[in-house]
């Protein structure tokens, strides 16, 4: 028979779960809208060139070798990058990062060998600090015990620009001190991740490519607070501004 904790946490789990795929379907709106966009975009440039469209098409090849090359990417007026940045990172490295916020600091190391894109673009972000003066924007403290940050925005719907691919999920578990990255559906990954303050069961979905090595009690303690409003998910009743993120090899 399952007990009424049991149930709870399947409970909470289903909810985490119908959360995530609204998000995925929003995502995929916004995706089919910005192509309408981009769509009508591009007839407008291809009329206002007439026959030099063929030139753009011949050009396609060349742009294609370009992106995959994947030179790192700057930032556009709106803070975001047009493209996941180039590999820079030694996989074979050990590497280590930390999240300075408000309610005290995190320390993690990263898995650069089994989640090698997702470290490449967290060391990236990091270096431009993209992450200074942002806020963890989510708590759950019921089934699901994770604080999750990295939205520039602080919405919950912000990213670099870029989104890469899924990794290491074979066999992934999220027990206390996992550091995984948030998303919107399989391969959507961009510049959100959680902390995992208490073991908690999640569907392998969610790249892990880090653990905690020091501030799991800064986590708890911010857990402890509770929910801003009451609750069980949502803006953290102790406010978490992030000063700063850094990573570094070794």
């Amino acid at each position: 028979m399952v007990s009424s904790e049991q149930r709870r946490r399947q409970l909470a789990r289903e909810k985490y779960e119908r959360q995530m795929k609204a998000r995925a379907e929003a995502a995929g709106r916004r995706r089919k809208r910005n192509a309408v966009v981009a769509s009508v975009a591009a007839l407008v440039v291809l009329a206002g060139v007439g026959a030099a469209a063929a030139g753009v098409f011949g050009s396609d090849k060349k742009d294609d070798k370009k992106a995959s090359a994947a030179p790192t990417p700057t930032a556009s007026k709106s803070g975001k990058y047009a493209a996941e940045p180039a590999m820079s990172i030694d996989t074979a490295a050990p590497y280590t990062a930390s999240l300075d916020t408000s309610a005290g600091k995190v320390t993690f190391s990263l898995d650069a060998a089994k989640a090698p894109h997702t470290v490449n673009s967290f060391v990236f972000l990091a270096g431009e600090h993209f992450w200074d003066n942002t806020k963890c924007h989510r708590l759950t403290t019921d089934g699901i015990f994770v604080l999750q940050c990295g939205d520039p925005t602080g919405t919950g719907s912000g990213g670099p620009g870029y989104e890469i691919p899924d990794e290491n999920l074979t066999g992934a578990t999220y027990p206390a001190g996992t550091v995984a990255m948030a998303n919107a559906g399989p391969n959507t990954n961009g510049s959100q991740f959680f902390l995992v303050y208490k073991d908690t069961q999640l569907p392998p979905n969610y790249t892990p490519f880090g653990k905690i090595t020091g501030g799991l009690d800064v986590l708890q303690k911010i857990a402890a607070a509770g929910v801003k409003g009451g609750g069980s998910d949502g803006a953290p009743a102790t406010p978490v501004e992030v000063k700063a993120i850094t990573a570094a090899k070794g």
